[in-house]
């Protein structure tokens, strides 16, 4: 949920200084609180998607992170008092090195994962998408555990074309380093949710 009083855009210099206890994204300048944490069997959904990929990328140039990752996008080499934007993905993976720094990322990922919840829905689904076609995100997967559901949104000339959507069955393709994740797997870790 955003923070109620939006009047005010808070800028990446702002969330340096709050509570590190405190999980917070800021997009465009909105802060949007991150409690409660996820529950467990989203952290395990998210560990597997990890894992797999972190598994294929074994001796590659691509890089993948789990949250709490902070990814920056904003103008490349904007101040930390000019950037507005710092999201954590569930799982983003990156493929140009010059992106990443001691503090996260400066630039938008290649390819982000996102394991929905009933609290992050909406902003994953509208907010979030909305931002990644607009920073160039090459691919964006969007995982709905309670209907076992797998949205894949693929970068095209100006942003976001039609969601490829897919039963949690066989398995997911990624164009991206040509990374492939087993939705049986995830299957599995759903099915007592």
């Amino acid at each position: 949920m955003p923070l109620a009083q939006a009047e005010h855009r808070y800028t990446y210099a702002d969330y340096l200084t709050w509570p590190e206890e405190e999980r917070w994204e800021l997009i465009d300048g909105i802060p949007y609180n991150m409690s409660p944490a996820p529950t467990r069997r989203h952290q395990e959904v998210v560990g597997e998607i990890f894992r797999q990929f972190a598994n294929q990328l074994e001796d590659r140039r691509c890089r993948v992170y789990v949250a709490p990752f902070d990814v920056r996008m904003g103008d490349p080499g904007a101040s930390d008092a000019e950037i507005t934007t710092v999201v954590q993905p569930d799982v983003s993976v990156f493929c140009d090195p010059a992106k990443l720094d001691e503090r996260g990322a400066k630039a938008a990922p290649d390819l982000v994962v996102e394991v929905l919840s009933p609290s992050t829905a909406p902003k994953d689904l509208t907010v979030k998408r909305e931002l990644y076609a607009r920073y160039g995100v090459r691919e964006y997967w969007v995982l709905e555990p309670l209907d076992r559901v797998l949205m894949i949104w693929r970068y095209e000339k100006a942003g976001f074309g039609a969601p490829e959507i897919m039963a949690l069955e066989g398995v997911a393709s990624s164009k991206i380093a040509a990374l492939h994740l087993d939705l049986d797997q995830l299957a599995r870790l759903l099915e007592d949710v």
